[in-house]
């Protein structure tokens, strides 16, 4: 019965999904915003809900058992950005294969995708040395925290900074089809479509909120630790608004928008979310928190290389995936 739910909580994301990404594309287009500030802000932060509620409603609201919200929290942390810069990132290539061939290229906007991979890869770095503070520098750590925060500030200063030259230089958003609330006779005004948005925030928050309780009792009937199950199970179910935008968005040529929904969340993820990590749970070199981690580092740095090289190559992207099934292997050894 729990995994009946469990897939339950999947369908309600797979809608919030659609209704919310519809949404977006119209608000891209009537504020006249470029897809990168589409993609990376308003896409990733909406689309990365789910994961960010799993740890806080976990970590404030969750079970009675301390240990297990704490493991729950540290998993849905960690477990976010490695799927997506992994698993996520790897998807991609399948989604084109037919049509550009393994030797065929991505063509995102690249200062966008550079700057998000940047500050990423600085961010969980910095996250990543975090694990090292003992738990007696309670000041160092809330420093820590802090800075990650002001960090993803920064960059969102940055990202919206460059929007109006990269709309006149071709790259605004155009929404593919009309609004889903508008097919139900309502008009397309910028209250329809926050209107829209917020049903799927909604939908959003059901779907994490069930996947705590459902987590727990899983965990136990497998017979595996929480937090091995957050970090390969809440991931899987709560970056499919993520995986699923991003397949619609690459299929339909929309690179910059696909490249921009997983890294913007990447960064949403790299620093918001280690914040809460380093000031609220044990956070600790654990094996599949430290494997977890630097196979992340890794997928991000290759992906920043060959961006660097002016083009993605479909092959490259699959490399990503190679590395999601390394730690799988690691993690259950």
């Amino acid at each position: 019965m729990i995994f009946v739910e469990l897939v339950a909580m999947l369908l309600v994301i797979l809608i919030a999904a659609e209704v919310f990404t519809n949404g977006l594309e119209h608000i891209g287009e009537k504020l006249k915003i470029s897809d990168g500030v589409t993609g990376s802000i308003f896409a990733a932060v909406g689309t990365a809900l789910p994961e960010t509620l799993v740890p806080i409603l976990a970590l404030t609201v969750g079970t009675a058992n301390v240990h297990v919200n704490e493991e729950i929290g540290v998993g849905a942390i960690l477990g976010a950005p490695l799927m997506l810069s992994t698993l996520s990132t790897s998807l991609l290539a399948f989604a084109v294969l037919k049509k550009r061939g393994m030797s065929g290229e991505f063509t995102p906007e690249r200062t966008g995708l550079i700057r998000d991979l940047n500050f990423f890869i600085s961010a969980f770095a910095f996250a990543t040395l975090a694990l090292y503070i003992p738990h007696t520098l309670l000041m160092v750590r809330a420093t820590i925290g802090l800075t990650l925060v002001l960090i993803y500030f920064i960059y969102i200063m940055l990202t919206l900074r460059a929007s109006s030259g990269l709309v006149k230089g071709g790259h605004g958003t155009e929404a593919e089809g009309p609004m889903l609330l508008c097919r139900l006779g309502l008009p397309n005004h910028i209250v329809v479509i926050l209107l829209q948005l917020a049903l799927g925030v909604i939908l959003l928050v059901a779907g994490a909120k069930g996947f705590i309780y459902g987590v727990e009792t899983a965990s136990k009937m497998l017979g595996i630790s929480t937090l091995l199950l957050s970090l390969l199970i809440i991931p899987i179910a709560t970056e499919l608004p993520e995986k699923v935008n991003s397949i619609l968005w690459i299929r339909r040529h929309k690179d910059t928008l696909a490249f921009g929904n997983i890294t913007g969340a990447m960064v949403f993820q790299g620093t918001l979310l280690p914040a809460i990590g380093i000031m609220m749970t044990p956070w600790e070199p654990r094996k599949e928190v430290l494997a977890g981690v630097l196979i992340t580092l890794v997928a991000a740095i290759w992906l920043r290389w060959a961006v660097s090289r002016g083009h993605i190559r479909v092959w490259q992207v699959w490399l990503n995936g190679a590395l999601y099934l390394t730690y799988l292997g690691i993690a259950l050894s």
